[in-house]
């Protein structure tokens, strides 16, 4: 079974085409509160869609899910969350979340009316995951990468990963049989740590999902990515990249862990190069 695939638009005709090209999950992102001051200094994706999108996306689409982050839980959390569902949403995700009592109150105000994802991103969220996974009513947990790696002081964003965190995290989520997927991957043949290692790693801990990066849009508009077949090509590389991870053996993954270490490693020391080159000049 192949992972699922989130595109984030809010774009009517690009939610159509991403549908048609087979990707499960177009994902229209609410969120909006901490975040710019959250990730300044980062290079991350601030979203500028609005509650309207996710109506606009629902009428957009029929055969892919409609996924729909709101923002942290707030004193607006229900209404916001009334709304969303009201609109359309199949999957509503809750990003950073520390506490279960915010998960908890998260389940009541969806109240089965949708899928319920939560994007576990913060370093207390995992010091609480037991007490978090406790409760009934979560259907999928996704971690995010970059917010993890900003709360948890880490030098790259697949540190988590590298490191042990990330299994000991998909550990305690299996055990609880909840579906889960982490981060973002790039275009089959790029990436800083290379997007055919981190799919990988993807079927080594039997991740479900995961987020389209960027690099599947970036300023192309609608005509560019159908028109020259573009998107279907590059989410046919996926594809064809699964088919051939599902045959590989446990030694095959377990090399690949070790060189998405010595990889990510060197990343983080050329990274830590340059930041004493800039500290001394």
């Amino acid at each position: 079974m192949s992972i699922k695939l989130m595109y984030i638009t809010n774009d009517k005709a690009i939610a159509r085409l991403a549908e048609s090209v087979g990707i499960e999950r177009i994902f229209v992102d609410l969120e909006y509160l901490g975040k710019a001051e959250r990730q300044k200094n980062f290079n991350s994706f601030i979203s500028n869609h609005k509650i309207e999108d996710v109506s606009i996306v629902r009428k957009a689409i029929s055969l892919s899910k409609l996924l729909v982050r709101v923002n942290p839980i707030n004193p607006e959390s229900k209404e916001e969350i009334d709304k969303v569902i009201n609109r359309g949403a199949d999957i509503v995700m809750l990003p950073m979340f520390t506490t279960a009592d915010e998960v908890k109150d998260f389940i009541r105000f969806v109240n089965r009316r949708a899928k319920v994802l939560l994007l576990l991103e913060t370093g207390k969220a995992v010091e609480n995951l037991n007490e978090i996974l406790s409760l009934n009513g979560i259907d999928e947990i996704h971690l995010g990468l970059n917010d993890l790696r900003i709360t948890m002081r880490l030098k790259f964003i697949f540190e988590s990963l590298s490191n042990g965190i990330v299994d000991f995290i998909v550990k305690k989520i299996k055990s609880k049989g909840i579906d889960f997927g982490f981060g973002g991957i790039g275009r089959m043949g790029e990436g800083e740590l290379p997007a055919r290692m981190i799919l990988a790693e993807h079927y080594r801990l039997g991740s479900k999902m995961v987020i389209l990066s960027r690099s599947f849009k970036g300023n192309r508009d609608y005509k560019e990515l159908a028109e020259s077949n573009w998107l279907k090509q590059e989410i046919r590389k996926i594809r064809d990249e699964e088919r051939r991870l599902i045959c590989w053996k446990e030694e095959q993954f377990e090399e690949n862990r070790k060189k998405v270490i010595k990889s990510v490693n060197r990343i983080i020391e050329v990274k830590n190069e340059k930041s004493l080159i800039h500290s001394d000049t």
